[in-house]
């Protein structure tokens, strides 16, 4: 997927231009729906196939995919890898009726943006498209809740200093480094320095896996994470 120039999306550059990829019509129809009745986003087609979601990608360059993960012909987040790759620009919000920790984890490695479930409120998946940006995670409240209560395990509880558990806890509400570093009035490499020695003191590869270990020890209580 070639691309020309970087993408003017939101307030900013006007409308977020949005392609919906799921095989159920009905939900599909609701979303494109709900889509065109907001002044900022516009649905810019529907895709039912990996297939197709590849085709209208390059021919239509929305600024943002809404991706479901059971497709006809295929895996969702292995289409979002596909995405992503011919398009670092691209915005995948992968939504899903069947979430678990593994999806959680999958979804995160593709470099989709966000993950919400299809049970959810309709108000937050418009909040996720309108919010999702390239090289950040953002996953609903619920779904951390419940990746940290499946599969448990037993982990030695670290001890952080005080600006590791402000930074901690600034991931855990979605924040990126860059908006962690300015809240924090530190430069952005002192805020990956401290986000290095989270990984590092929590045993885990990403800042998600690094937030989910910290709720499950306890460094972050699940009703302190925002809804």
């Amino acid at each position: 997927m070639a691309t020309s120039g970087l993408r003017q999306v939101g307030a900013a550059g006007g409308i977020r231009r949005v392609l919906v990829v799921d095989d159920h019509t009905v939900f599909a129809q609701l979303l494109r729906r709900a889509l065109e009745d907001e002044p900022d986003l516009e649905c810019v087609g529907i895709a039912a196939t990996v297939r197709d979601a590849q085709e209208m990608a390059v021919r239509l360059r929305p600024d943002t995919v809404l991706m479901d993960v059971q497709l006809r012909d295929g895996d969702g987040v292995a289409a979002t890898t596909d995405l992503v790759a011919a398009d670092p620009e691209i915005r995948v919000v992968v939504v899903s009726a069947f979430i678990d920790g593994t999806l959680l984890r999958r979804a995160a490695a593709a470099g989709a943006c966000a993950l919400q479930p299809k049970d959810g409120d309709l108000d937050e998946m418009l909040h996720a498209v309108r919010t999702a940006r390239a090289g950040t995670f953002a996953v609903h409240p619920r779904l951390l809740r419940e990746a940290v209560t499946s599969d448990p395990v037993d982990l030695r509880v670290p001890t952080l200093t005080s600006r590791e558990s402000d930074v901690l806890q600034m991931l855990a509400a979605g924040l990126d480094t860059g908006v962690i570093a300015r809240e924090l009035g530190i430069s952005v490499n002192t805020c990956r320095s401290y986000v290095k020695n989270l990984l590092v003191k929590l045993g885990a590869h990403s800042q998600l896996e690094a937030v989910v270990v910290a709720m499950r020890s306890g460094l972050i209580r699940t009703d302190e994470v925002p809804a």
